[in-house]
Parts: structure tokens; C-alpha cells; sequence
């Protein structure tokens, strides 16, 4: 990219190291990197191995370099005022262009899970390696490859997001983490309709968390499936993912949720159709606003890795067992988590 864009703090990140920006309109990351992490997006780009991995990855839109800092009290913008950084490593100076994935949710809760029994590069001291070895034994990333690093579940009395920070992760056991997703995924009160558009409050009720279980239950079912695939295209990669995330990011507004999935529904059939046909001027403009809605909307939920900063491939050396193992454990959860709120669904059916 040529210029620099207008940025502002990204305000709805949970994880990762802090200084990652938006564009003022939000739809695009910048994100302070390593040349490894460049190095592995023009990977993905280009080598065929990473072809099947692409869907499941952000946007990747290029590299922005901070060559000075600009002083000018004057204001307006003097080249001649443009100073050179001081202080600053090289490695420090280079950021990543991005798709911003939460950019087309109204409301959105956002959970980022970072995969992998090894936390160390290969090339790590040996004082990293042991520290990072008690880190993996004392949370759940060696057990079970997988670790909740943090994330936002929105408050829609409130209306803000309510943030459980990377110490939660941290404090839970393996056998506390179907707890972690049912506090991620939660299933709105019986007590509210849900057949409105948004759940309606009062002085002193509860939080309205949670999404109805017509809305959660397909979107749970739908990123099942995306993992389930993740999972296989992973199983085909040979690579190593060291502090490598998977995000998960699903829409909190009741209404919007509801469209997304309908919109998504529409899409899959007629990508099971497979027809080829002609369409007429009127069926094009139908077509046109379709995709503007489905752009105002966006889809209901997305599922992608994230964080490649300590990626490399590594020809001959099969998979990354402890992010296989991390993603078989996320769909494990995602499968119980299933189970609890059909169990719910069916409870309360057979009570009115």
C-alpha cells in the first residue's frame, strides 16, 4: 500500500499483543508484525500447499513501513519535517493491512482461542522454552491444545460489551472449559419472547445475554461445521503455528442475526442448485440489492486463523499435531455446547 490511512485503536480486540488500528471506517486492520508474518500471507497468496487454507485466513491487503514521525507544529504536512524514528527496531517499524472480521457485525461477540500444545519457537533460549513449558502445563493449551485467551459477549440491556479478560483463560482447568463456552455462547433467558426482535427490559432485570435457541443453535451447528473443515485442511498442511489463534466472531442484534442466517440459507442453496442461467435486467437489479443487504447485514458468525507471526511451513514434517489436537478439542466443546441447548430447547418445550 502507497499511503498511510487515517487509524483509530481498535476497540473490539481480546487478544494478541496491544497497538493493532483501524481505518476511520473500521473495515480494515493495521497491525504492527514480523517479517515472518509477511512472509507467511505472501505464502498463503502464492503457494499452491496454502491454496486450501486461504478461505479460512483474513484479508490480507499488503505491508505499510513507518519511516518517520512527522513534526511540524505548524501543522499541514512538510516532508522536510518528517524526522527519523529513533529507538524504534527495524522489526518494529512494518504492519500488516487486514480485513477487520468484526467490521460487519452491529453487535458483536468475539472469541479468540489460541491453539497449540507448544508455545516456543524452535530457535527459542532455553530459559523461553521452560518458562513457556509451565505455561502450556499450567493452563489447558498441553492437554488439550487449546486456550481461552479472551473474549466480549455483548450486554444488550446495557448495550456495550462485557470483556473477560486473558486471566480467565489462564485460571480455567479442562474440565472448566464447556463452561468457558456456554459464558461465550449463552442462551437467552426463558423469560423473554423470542419471537421478538430484541429482548425487552426493566429496571432490575436480568442481563439480556444470549441469543435465542432458534438463532444460536444454527449458528453453533454452522461453525461446527467450519471447524470440522479448518480441521481437515490443517490435517493436509505441513506447518508449524506457534501462538497462533482461531477467532471466532458471531453477531449479538437479534434481527440481524436472523437475516444473516436467512441470507446464508439462501446462499447455500444456490450454491447446491449449480445452475448456470441467464439473467434478465430485472433479475439483476433483484441480484444488486440482495448483495447490498447482504453487505449491510454480513453473515451471522466467521471462524478464521489468525496471529502468523511464528508460522513457518515445514516441508517433510507432517502436521502440526498440537493445533490438530486444539481444533478437535473446539469442536468437541462446540458439539457439547449443542447438546446443552437442545437439552434446554427440549426442557422447556415439554414444561409450557
Amino acid at each position: 500500500m502507497e499511503s498511510v490511512p487515517p487509524s483509530k485503536v481498535f476497540a473490539n480486540q481480546v487478544g494478541g499483543h496491544p497497538g493493532v488500528t483501524t481505518t476511520e471506517d473500521g473495515s480494515l486492520l493495521i497491525k504492527p508484525t514480523l517479517p515472518s508474518e509477511i512472509a507467511f500471507y505472501q505464502a498463503l497468496l502464492t503457494d499452491p500447499r496454502c491454496e486450501n487454507l486461504r478461505d479460512f485466513v483474513p484479508e490480507f491487503y499488503g505491508t505499510l513501513k513507518l519511516e518517520g514521525r512527522v513534526e511540524n507544529e505548524a501543522g499541514g504536512l512538510d516532508m522536510n519535517a518528517i524526522k527519523p524514528l529513533e529507538g524504534v527496531p527495524e522489526s518494529e517499524k512494518e504492519s500488516i493491512v487486514l480485513e477487520n472480521l468484526a467490521h460487519t457485525f452491529a453487535k458483536p461477540n468475539i472469541l479468540d482461542i489460541k491453539l497449540g500444545t507448544v508455545l516456543f519457537d524452535e530457535d527459542a533460549t532455553q530459559e523461553k522454552r521452560e518458562r513457556m513449558e509451565r505455561v502450556a502445563a499450567e493452563t489447558t493449551s498441553k492437554e488439550t491444545g487449546m486456550r481461552l485467551t479472551g473474549f466480549q459477549v455483548y450486554d444488550l440491556a446495557a448495550d456495550k460489551p462485557v470483556v473477560t479478560a486473558k486471566a480467565y483463560g489462564k485460571s480455567v482447568k479442562p474440565a472448566d472449559l464447556p463452561d468457558g463456552f456456554a459464558r461465550f455462547f449463552p442462551l437467552v433467558a426463558p423469560a423473554y419472547p423470542t419471537d421478538s426482535a430484541q429482548p425487552t427490559t426493566s429496571a432490575g432485570a436480568l442481563h439480556a445475554t444470549g441469543l435465542p435457541s432458534e438463532i444460536l443453535l444454527p449458528i453453533l451447528n454452522a461453525l461446527l461445521l467450519d471447524v470440522e473443515e479448518i480441521l481437515d485442511v490443517m490435517k493436509d498442511i505441513e506447518l508449524r503455528m506457534v501462538g497462533g489463534s482461531l477467532l471466532i466472531v458471531y453477531e449479538a442484534d437479534w434481527e440481524r442475526a436472523r437475516e444473516g442466517l436467512r441470507l446464508l440459507r439462501e446462499a447455500e442453496k444456490r450454491a447446491e442448485a449449480d445452475v448456470d442461467r441467464d439473467t434478465s435486467e430485472d433479475e439483476e437489479d433483484e441480484d444488486t440489492d440482495e448483495d447490498e443487504i447482504e453487505d449491510a447485514v454480513g453473515p451471522p458468525f466467521v471462524a478464521r486463523l489468525i496471529d502468523f507471526a511464528h508460522t513457518k511451513l515445514v516441508p517433510g514434517r507432517g502436521p502440526d499435531e498440537g493445533v490438530l489436537r486444539g481444533l478437535l478439542t473446539v469442536a468437541d466443546l462446540l458439539r457439547g455446547r449443542i447438546a446443552q441447548v437442545e437439552a434446554v430447547s427440549v426442557n422447556t418445550l415439554t414444561s409450557s
